[in-house]
Parts: C-alpha cells; sequence; structure tokens
C-alpha cells in the first residue's frame, strides 16, 4: 500500500473510533465557529436589513467600504484583532489574546460583512418589488424591513448557512489570534496545518474528511432550503406575497 492508502486507513480508524484528540478538535471548532456566527448574524441582518430598505447621504460610499471588507483576507483580519487585543493595544486589559474568545471575535469580524452584505442584497431586491406597495400602506422603514427579512426567510437561512461554513473553513486569523495552543485553541484547520508540517498525516486527513463532511451537509441542507422556498412559493403563486391587515 502506498503512503496514502496507509494515512486513509489511519485516518477512517481514528474517525469510526471516535478518537478522543480528534473529537475534541472538532468539537472545539464547530463550537468556536457556531458562537462567531451567531454574533455576526445578530449584527449583520440588522445591518444588512436596515442598508436594503433606507437611502442616505454616504450610502454608496458605505456600500462600497462593505463590499471592499469582502475581499479582505483572513490574516489580515487576524492581524488587527491581534494589535487590538495584544498587551499595548487598545483592548490589551481583557486579556483574551490566545483564548477561545479571541478566535470568536475574529471570526465574528470576518463573516459580519459577509452576513452584512449578502443581507442588504436580498432585503434590497425585495424592497425593489415590493417596497412601493407597502409604503402605499403606510409602512415604514422599520415595518418594511422586517416583513422582507420574513419574506425572504429561506434566502436569509441560506446566508446564515453560507456564513457558518465561511467561519467553520477559515485558518489564518484564528491561528494568530489563538495560538493554535493543544488543547485550548486548536481547530480544525489549524490542527491540518500543524499536523501535516509534522508529519502526522492521519490526524490531519482525519480532521480534513471530517471537515468536508461538514461541507456536505452545510450543502445538504442548502439544497432543501432551496427546495421549501420553491414549493412555498408555487403553492402561494396566485396570492401576493406580502400583505398588511389594517
Amino acid at each position: 500500500m502506498t503512503s496514502f492508502t496507509d494515512s486513509a486507513a489511519m485516518a477512517l480508524n481514528l474517525i469510526f473510533s471516535l478518537d478522543p484528540s480528534l473529537m475534541a478538535i472538532v468539537a472545539r471548532s464547530l463550537w468556536v465557529s457556531v458562537c462567531a456566527t451567531v454574533i455576526a448574524c445578530a449584527l449583520g441582518l440588522l445591518l444588512g436589513a436596515a442598508l436594503g430598505v433606507s437611502r442616505f447621504a454616504g450610502r454608496a460610499v458605505l456600500l462600497a467600504m462593505l463590499n471592499t471588507f469582502l475581499a479582505v483576507p483572513s490574516v489580515v483580519v487576524g492581524l488587527v484583532v491581534y494589535l487590538l487585543l495584544s498587551r499595548s493595544g487598545p483592548l490589551g486589559f481583557l486579556g483574551w489574546l490566545f483564548s477561545f474568545k479571541a478566535m470568536v471575535l475574529a471570526q465574528a469580524l470576518l463573516v459580519l460583512p459577509v452576513v452584512t452584505a449578502l443581507t442588504r442584497q436580498v432585503v434590497e431586491d425585495a424592497e425593489g418589488l415590493h417596497g412601493e406597495q407597502l409604503q402605499s400602506m403606510g409602512a415604514g422603514a422599520l415595518l418594511r424591513s422586517v416583513l422582507l427579512a420574513w419574506d425572504e426567510r429561506y434566502a436569509l437561512l441560506t446566508v446564515l448557512l453560507a456564513a457558518f461554513g465561511r467561519a467553520i473553513s477559515e485558518v489564518g486569523a484564528v491561528m494568530i489570534v489563538g495560538g493554535n495552543i493543544d488543547g485550548f485553541t486548536r481547530v480544525m484547520t489549524t490542527a491540518i496545518a500543524l499536523e501535516t508540517s509534522k508529519g502526522d498525516l492521519p490526524l490531519a486527513l482525519g480532521l480534513g474528511l471530517v471537515l468536508l463532511l461538514l461541507v456536505l451537509v452545510l450543502n445538504s441542507v442548502l439544497a432543501l432550503l432551496r427546495r421549501w422556498r420553491d414549493q412555498e412559493e408555487g403553492a402561494s403563486s396566485a396570492m401576493p406575497r406580502l400583505e398588511l391587515r389594517a
């Protein structure tokens, strides 16, 4: 057998035997990414919905900056968070550097522009279709944003899942601010990089397979959401999608 097949067999053995080291890394990765996604979505959905229905001076500049943040490399986000949390930084008094909290903060800042930009686009498209109707019924910007967000809930659920996928596959930022400390801040992506450099290919490959499985699950959920959305739209195609009752 080749080195690859040996490593693959050992990796599968680690997965099916629920190796404690592998499971601890996977659990830590999921917890960090879930916390970061919840924080980013709580802020991003509100900001995106507000930007989708609001019109104000400087909005184009703000959107250009938001779209620029989408392309910022994760290592740059990690560097900024590192400087903020370092002892000489403005947030150094928190003592978060090389901790779970630092990794959550870095991932949340990385995912926030993604959630905000995608939510803004979804709500703005819906505003173009139904905004005038809602305004004629007396709905203000706040009420419109809520109604439009609810009407596009399946699309926004897709945004949430995409945000989680972005968070859990990130490596640069969490490695910088977390330090990749075994048993404390080591997550799947950083462990894969480290174990590969050390030559421990079975563990690295096992973590890679788990990460691929998580991505497969996310894509399957996205497919189900699209099917449910299409079924709901088909069932209500003869009725107005949005309605305000006095």
